[in-house]
């Protein structure tokens, strides 16, 4: 069986801003209303079918760990103190997690994502990547990781996907391909040594074949749904030699592309009517869509596919309906697809 995912980002309620969301983060008085908001959309994502959901992810992906790693730091600089590398979403999914269990009888099996050392260093110091400074944001991100896993309660941390959007498409990065391998495998270290997925999320595909040298890297993420030939670009050889499987992104996330593409061939425009904004997902997400699109990538990969759903996060989507519209779709063309 093919195990149903998301990436993690989700939007807000119509009444909630940004600043909002921001504010609440770093004050303790907004808390109560913030982890309402999070374990509703958490509960959105499991009722539409997401079988390893992801925390809901409101932050801006570099400040919600940046922020925390430059104001904590301990003896060496972007190298967070250990008892402050905390996601706090994860504390709010505990409640839905309590409830799952009491339903279930089971932990609820859940995804995290961590944005990764190289994004980290592209965003604090620039895209000449210096090893040292490289290796510290490692070991604050696995701090990060490792802190979730050994707090969780009702939660089973199953997957852990370190999100590297900018390798393979920002030309000006300058990293030693030795550096580059280092730091994953620090990154991925707490996580792979209890057995524990690790994704490496990426964007385009270009640079998979060092990732496919990372030993603590399991699972490669492929948004595939957007751009079919990214799997040409992936050799099964590579994957069969080096043990790695994939993640396959089976439903389009580009919802402005995908916008202008509807607005062309229906002569309307999917903004003034609500209605047709969930024609349009529909008309690209159908199940029977998402279940070919599946089918096809199996046909080639077969069981070296392990995960699968939306291509990419859902964030600034318009609305939280619409999101939910996504992955109901890309939930049925999946269980179709297993059945």
């Amino acid at each position: 069986m093919i195990l149903f995912d998301d990436i993690g980002s989700y939007p807000l309620p119509g009444e909630v801003s940004r600043e909002w969301i921001r504010r609440a983060f770093k004050d303790p008085n907004k808390r109560d209303r913030l982890f309402e908001i999070l374990q509703d959309v958490m509960r959105q994502k499991i009722k539409a079918g997401v079988v390893i959901p992801t925390y809901p992810q409101f932050q801006e992906m570099n400040e919600q760990f940046l922020g925390i790693i430059t104001e904590e730091e301990g003896d060496e600089p972007f190298v967070v103190k250990g008892e402050k590398a905390k996601i706090i979403e994860l504390e709010a999914m505990e409640e839905v997690a309590k409830e799952y269990r009491d339903s279930t009888g089971e932990r609820m099996k859940t995804r995290i994502c961590v944005t990764g050392p190289i994004e980290l260093h592209l965003k604090q110091l620039g895209s000449t990547i210096f090893g040292d400074i490289l290796e510290n944001l490692a070991r604050s991100i696995d701090r990060f990781v490792k802190n979730s896993i050994d707090d969780a309660k009702d939660l089973e941390i199953y997957t852990v996907s370190i999100d590297e959007p900018s390798m393979g498409l920002n030309p000006e990065i300058n990293i030693k391909r030795d550096d580059m391998i280092r730091a994953l495998e620090i990154a991925s270290e707490a996580a792979s040594k209890r057995g524990i997925d690790v994704e490496i999320h990426l964007h385009s595909p270009i640079c998979y074949k060092p990732m496919c040298e990372v030993g603590g890297i399991g699972v490669l993420g492929i948004e595939y749904a957007a751009n079919p030939h990214y799997l040409d670009v992936i050799d099964f050889d590579d994957l069969e030699h080096s043990d790695k499987f994939i993640r396959v992104g089976v439903s389009r996330t580009d919802i402005y592309a995908m916008a202008a593409e509807y607005n062309d061939e229906k002569n309307i425009d999917v903004w003034k009517d609500g209605n047709s904004v969930k024609g349009m997902i529909e008309y690209f997400n159908s199940s029977d869509i998402v279940k070919k699109r599946l089918e096809k990538a199996y046909d080639t990969f077969g069981d070296r596919i392990k995960y699968t759903g939306p291509d990419c996060g859902i964030g600034t989507w318009p609305s939280q309906r619409s999101a939910f519209t996504l992955l109901e779709c890309t939930g049925r063309g999946i269980k179709e697809f297993n059945g």
